[in-house]
C-alpha cells in the first residue's frame, strides 16, 4: 500500500486503522467512539488538584510544580531580602563603610539572585507546561 501522494494510487485514498475519517473539520462534531471520554478534558489531561494535594500523588498524574511556583518564587524573595538586611545590619555592627556597601551593594546583589531564581523556575514551570501540553495531545 503506498502513501505516496505523487502516485496517486489507490493506498492514498485509504485511511490507516485507528485514525479518524478524513472530512472532519473544526466545529464539527466527532462519530461516536472517537475522542477522550466523556467528562474528561483529553488523553491523559492530569486532574487538576491543589499543590498540596500533588505532593502526595504517589502516581504522578498531576504535577505539583505550577502550584507551588508562586510559593517558592515569594519565599525566595522573603529569605534573599532577610539575607540582604541581615548582612546590612552585620555590616553597620562591624563598620560603617562595610554597612553601606552591603547597603547598595547587596541590594544590586539581591536583584540579580531574584532575577536568576526566576530564570530557573520559570525554565522548570516551561517544562512542566510542555508536559501537560504533551499528555493533553490526542
Amino acid at each position: 500500500m503506498s502513501y505516496d501522494p505523487a502516485s496517486g494510487g489507490p493506498g492514498w485514498q485509504q485511511q490507516p486503522p485507528g485514525y479518524p475519517p478524513p472530512g472532519g473539520g473544526f466545529g464539527q462534531q466527532q462519530p461516536p467512539g472517537w475522542g477522550p471520554p466523556p467528562g474528561q478534558g483529553g488523553y491523559g489531561a492530569p486532574a487538576q488538584r491543589s499543590s498540596f494535594a500533588a505532593l502526595f500523588d504517589f502516581s504522578f498524574t498531576t504535577f505539583a510544580t505550577p502550584g507551588l511556583i508562586k510559593l517558592l518564587y515569594v519565599m525566595g524573595m522573603v529569605l534573599l531580602v532577610i539575607a540582604w538586611l541581615g548582612y546590612t545590619v552585620f555590616g553597620f555592627v562591624v563598620d560603617p563603610g562595610l554597612g553601606f556597601l552591603a547597603l547598595f551593594l547587596g541590594g544590586v546583589l539581591v536583584l540579580f539572585y531574584l532575577a536568576f531564581l526566576r530564570l530557573i523556575l520559570e525554565f522548570y514551570f516551561a517544562v512542566v507546561r510542555m508536559s501537560e501540553d504533551i499528555h493533553r495531545r490526542p
